[in-house]
């Protein structure tokens, strides 16, 4: 976020909207044409009484990058998905995307492959995804992943767990308390496996979700920077 920033009439409206956490619309005061600045819109909150530093965090949450709700996957009420997308205000030329491509890889520690079909641009590695595509205005960045080895561990160890669990069921009815032993350690086997996939999943989901906030920062930010060199 940049102090000269121009935010537009309906990002103005929002920004004003989680100031207050009421829906104000634009009726705190009208955006110019060419739009308002942070200053301006910390003048117009002070005149209704909203404080400088309310209006400044709710246009700081307006430029975070937002999480891709088609990303996000859970599997056994755990999240192993993770995603974050982020409007550019115009296509990137061919350096920047060179350079986000570096930035990926060198975030994620992984070469990935460049694929391009048209307008469309995407840097893979296996589950891990940076997928570049047209809108009416510009670009948007999709970054994507799946923790896609958690998911056999949980299965496998929680069938083991609920077959033990069925199986101490059925030898309880039917008086066969020799099994009981091997339904302990099926049980225990089950548990170690379902625990090992499920335990770091709630680290790599938050470690994930940095990096990509991290990527699209220093490329929005890079964006900026050429732009206000060529203006």
């Amino acid at each position: 976020m940049t102090p000269d920033r121009r935010y537009t009439d309906d990002e103005v409206a929002e920004i004003l909207d989680r100031a207050t956490e009421t829906h104000t619309g634009s009726s705190l005061g009208a955006p110019s044409a060419t739009g308002m600045t942070l200053a301006e819109l910390q003048d117009i909150g002070g005149e209704v009484g909203i404080p400088k530093d309310a209006i400044a965090r709710a246009a700081a949450s307006l430029d975070r990058p937002l999480p891709d709700a088609a990303a996000h996957r859970t599997f056994l009420g755990t999240t192993v998905g993770v995603g974050r997308s982020v409007e550019l205000p115009r296509p990137l030329t061919a350096d920047e995307w060179n350079r986000l491509v570096v930035d990926l890889r060198m975030t994620f520690d992984a070469k990935g492959k460049i694929r391009q079909e048209g307008a469309f641009r995407q840097w893979t590695n296996g589950n891990l995804q940076a997928l570049l595509e047209p809108t009416a205005t510009g670009e948007r960045l999709r970054l994507r992943t799946v923790k896609g080895s958690a998911m056999p561990g949980m299965g496998v160890g929680g069938a083991m767990m609920a077959g033990a669990a069925i199986g101490g069921v059925i030898a309880f009815f039917t008086g066969t308390a020799a099994a009981a032993v091997d339904l302990s350690m099926l049980a225990a086997t089950g548990a170690v496996l379902f625990g090992f996939a499920r335990i770091p999943l709630p680290n790599w989901a938050r470690r994930r979700e940095q990096q990509m906030e991290d990527v699209i920062e220093r490329l929005r930010a890079g964006v900026e920077v050429e732009d206000e060199r060529e203006g």
